[in-house]
């Protein structure tokens, strides 16, 4: 039985996720590495999305968007995995990203409090 829709987040460039709208399908895991490669889709909760965004992007913040995601219409399963030993536990999407299933695209607008 399929668990209730809740709402996952993946930063991302604004260029890929049109691209990905011309597709029907949104393949990057992570900045610089696809699904193919990294073998699922990095995606964030809310509260961990500042920590992501510094991890990955630094201060470099231009043309990045949120993309919200309904759990309740991908195909392929979220598995909640620690990526590092005592860390916490991200969710991985572990198939492409239908277009279909993000619900809302964010600018991304980084914190005064995130930048710490």
């Amino acid at each position: 039985m399929a668990s209730p829709s809740q709402h996952l987040l993946h930063l991302t460039e604004a260029p890929l996720w049109e691209a990905a709208r011309a597709t029907g399908t949104y393949a990057m895991s992570t900045r610089g590495r696809t699904l193919q490669e990294e073998g699922f889709i990095h995606c964030s909760l809310p509260h961990q999305l500042p920590g992501v965004a510094r991890t990955l992007y630094g201060d470099d913040d231009g043309d990045l968007v949120v993309l919200v995601i309904d759990t309740g219409r991908l195909t392929a399963p979220v598995r909640y995995e620690v990526t590092a030993p005592g860390g916490e536990e991200f969710p991985h999407l572990y198939g492409p990203l239908p277009v279909d299933a993000v619900v809302d695209v964010l600018p991304w607008q980084r914190k005064d409090n995130d930048l710490q």
